[in-house]
């Protein structure tokens, strides 16, 4: 693992459970935490760094020197009340000004959480379109490993109340077993675990994971 490794979406979900991994193993030195607004934590190996993330600029200070970047952020459509714009700066504009800083620091490996179904080209869907442009985006910087999950429903408990996708992960692992395996729910604490893993790894190029791939990394 990395010696010093810079974390965005530390708050959220996902990022959140990476975060408890990260300071748990002691190969990472430092984590840097990029944030709107700092957390309560004590955790000596730490640093939170509030910025601007509409600006491309703030983030590249607290590349230089990682080896890997960890983007786990994302909005929802009721945070944003509908405004594509709004959406688009979070899901869209974070990681990939994080990723140009990335390449521009000369970080070995970037990890981003995308989404099951990703694709440029669906014009039907304006979720699943932003995240492939995204992935598309992002996969263009000159960064030696560029790592992208690709999980379907996420399984854990998040700070912020989501009505259909409480219900959601009340009747998807149920019923999973009727479903192709890419779109199978799956733990916050995979897809981190996950992340972490490829990360640890010296594999080059651009690599996709779903559930399968993700469920391989977590066991392997």
């Amino acid at each position: 693992m990395s010696r010093i490794v810079t974390l965005i979406g530390a708050t959220g979900l996902i990022g959140g459970k990476l975060l408890e991994l990260l300071l748990k193993d002691r190969r990472t030195y430092t984590v840097r935490a990029l944030v709107r607004k700092t957390f309560v934590s004590d955790h000596p190996r730490l640093q939170q760094f509030v910025i601007n993330f509409a600006d491309p600029k703030a983030y590249e200070p607290h590349m230089a020197g990682a080896e890997a970047v960890f983007c786990a952020v994302g909005t929802t459509n009721s945070k944003v009340k509908g405004d594509k714009e709004e959406y688009k700066k979070v899901d869209f504009d974070i990681p990939v000004f994080a990723a140009k800083a990335a390449a521009k620091c000369g970080v070995d490996a970037f990890v981003l959480v995308s989404s099951v179904g990703a694709n440029p080209e669906n014009n039907q869907n304006f979720y699943l379109k932003l995240k492939g442009v995204t992935e598309e985006a992002v996969c263009k910087e000159m960064i030696t490993s560029i790592n992208i999950m690709r999980p379907s429903l996420i399984l854990g408990e998040r700070k912020e109340r989501r009505f259909t996708e409480k219900i959601a992960q009340s009747v998807m692992p149920a019923i999973s077993w009727m479903i192709s395996s890419k779109y199978k729910p799956i733990k916050a604490e995979e897809v981190a675990a996950a992340m972490m893993a490829v990360a640890e790894t010296s594999i080059r190029g651009i690599h996709f994971y779903d559930y399968d791939g993700i469920k391989k990394l977590v066991d392997s």
